[in-house]
């Protein structure tokens, strides 16, 4: 018998001896390392994302970087099963050329239709028709019908002739309280309608609502009758402003005054129109006349009639930040400031004694004299992102400023010097970070302001140290009023709710679906009608009262 001990020992080949083919079979588990480790660290960066404290201020940031993170996942992924699978070239191209084909599929389907506040992308068909030329050759036939009669000249105390309402600070004084619950009488649709494209909302005086819209290749001023909806006149320019992730057409509010509409597009176009008929009277090019470029989300600023003023932001330097004409005959009366503009509007205010007119520009706050554009004084405000809301006065000497981007608000104090030089100076030792509205504007109740925080939810904040008192409720980037003691919260969503105004607590009374599609439109009450709108549609509500 041979003894087993003595045959040579079989030695076991090496990987690198075998064929290709053989060595790739003998290393399936290290093969499938790679994948595995790239989801790990995509996993890895999306929790970073999603929890660095650099992110909690801003949601619009941390979704971009969620989105890189997922990016970066899916490329590094695709790298390794076209180089590094071992599979045969053939079976990679095919790979390849599949992956890309899916992809041109996929966006030969369906296009980005515009962004939420926080960024996240609305996809729609390819083939769906855009906001702003789905009513384009309604618009035809554009001017007053010949049985229309409109008067704007003819005022009451339910209008809500400019933006934010009579006084532009978001507070409405209504004859009769609002009813408090939705359920038990809900609000009347009086119409629902398609509308072009753009953010404005309406203007409102009497039976008449102003707006701006994007109709095709020309941006509109619309006047509807409130009580059909149906157009009564249009006034149409060339011109159509666009930006992917903004949306498209005209973003500020007409401004009704004396009869006469006062409107400024969003390529810097500022009409004054007869109110009776849309058939302009005066118009300027504030950019082109004040040396200023456009924004890049458009012009944004609601003309503010001030006396005999009509007040806008150009944006220009060297004396043409702030520009003010004749709202009569158009003349240019004065022109001051040098700051770059942002998307605020002109808001008339007394601080200290001193009437002035507010103006939040891209890197300050700053007040002008009414009388003749001189800067009465300045603030510099930190952060280059976009500052939207306007700002708030309160009291005799103090006044709110706000952004989101992770910037907060901030509370100033305007004080007379012994020369009687004003100057602002920091109430709070640094930024309040507990109210951070994007493109929402906050109100003022009885010592205490409400916002919309970044998207997340609704924010009481104590005035004394910018502390919270309570948040509650998600209603995206939406708009408010303050009606009363009562919070008409408009949504992101399209949404409507009212919620008590009041320090204690975070209380929803009700709500009812107005509108569909992203609404970063404000509202407007006149009386006890709720006009709505966004890119796409606009309603009127009549809403019950107590």
């Amino acid at each position: 018998m041979d003894n087993p001990s003595s045959e040579p020992a079989m030695e076991a080949p090496r990987p690198n001896s075998l064929p290709k083919a053989e060595r790739t079979e003998a290393r399936p588990a290290r093969r499938w390392r790679w994948p595995i480790a790239i989801l790990a660290l995509g996993a890895a960066l999306v929790f970073v994302v999603q929890n660095v404290e650099r992110f909690e201020n801003n949601a619009a940031d941390q979704n971009l970087a969620t989105l890189s993170a997922i990016g970066l996942t899916v490329l590094l992924l695709a790298f390794w099963a076209i180089f590094f699978t071992g599979l045969p070239r053939r079976a990679r191209t095919r790979l390849l050329v599949g992956g890309v084909a899916v992809i041109a599929g996929f966006l030969s389907l369906v296009r980005v239709d515009g962004v939420s506040g926080d960024i996240r992308p609305k996809l729609v068909w390819r083939w769906s028709p855009k906001a702003d030329a789905r009513l384009a050759k309604e618009i035809a036939g554009e001017g007053k019908p010949a049985d229309a009669t409109i008067d704007l000249t003819q005022t009451s105390d339910d209008d809500f002739s400019q933006f934010l309402g009579p006084s532009r600070n978001g507070q409405v004084v209504v004859r009769q309280a609002l009813a408090r619950d939705w359920a038990a009488r809900p609000p009347k649709k009086i119409w629902r309608q398609p509308i072009g494209a753009g953010w404005s909302s309406f203007a409102v005086v009497g039976p008449y609502a102003i707006t701006q819209e994007q109709r095709g290749d020309r941006e509109c001023v619309t006047c509807y009758e409130v009580s059909t909806g149906k157009l009564l006149w249009a006034h149409a320019e060339g011109g159509h402003f666009n930006k992917l992730l903004g949306g498209e057409g005209p973003r500020a509010t007409p401004t009704i005054s004396g009869g006469r509409v006062y409107a400024l597009g969003a390529n810097g176009r500022l009409d004054c129109l007869d109110g009776s008929s849309g058939e302009l009277i005066w118009t300027h090019d504030v950019l082109a006349e004040n040396n200023a470029p456009n924004l890049e989300w458009g012009k944004s600023c609601s003309p503010a009639v001030i006396d005999d003023l009509v007040v806008v932001s150009a944006g220009g330097p060297d004396g043409h930040s702030l520009v003010a004409f004749d709202k009569a005959s158009g003349d240019e009366i004065w022109h001051a400031g040098d700051d770059p503009s942002s998307y605020s509007s002109p808001l008339l205010a007394t601080l200290a004694g001193v009437e002035q007119i507010l103006i939040v520009n891209h890197h300050a706050i700053v007040a002008h004299d009414p009388a003749n554009g001189r800067v009465l004084w300045r603030y510099p405000w930190i952060g280059d992102q976009p500052k939207v809301p306007q700002p708030v006065p309160i009291g005799a000497d103090k006044v709110l400023i706000a952004s989101g981007y992770g910037i907060g608000c901030m509370l100033l104090d305007i004080k007379a010097g012994p020369d009687g030089e004003l100057s602002a100076s920091e109430a709070w030792k640094k930024h309040s970070l507990k109210l951070k509205p994007k493109f929402t504007n906050v109100v003022l109740h009885e010592g205490f302001v409400y916002g919309l925080d970044d998207g997340r939810s609704l924010v009481c904040l104590d005035l004394t140290r910018g502390e919270r008192k309570w948040q509650g409720g998600h209603y995206g980037h939406g708009q408010i009023l303050l009606v009363g003691d009562l919070l008409l919260v408009q949504s992101e969503e399209g949404d409507v709710a009212l919620v008590e105004a009041t320090p204690k607590r975070y209380r929803e009374l009700t709500r009812f679906k107005a509108l569909e599609g992203k609404t970063w439109n404000n509202p407007a009450l006149a009386g006890r009608y709720l006009l709505v709108r966004n890119a796409e549609e606009a309603a009127c509500y009549e809403l019950p009262l107590e």
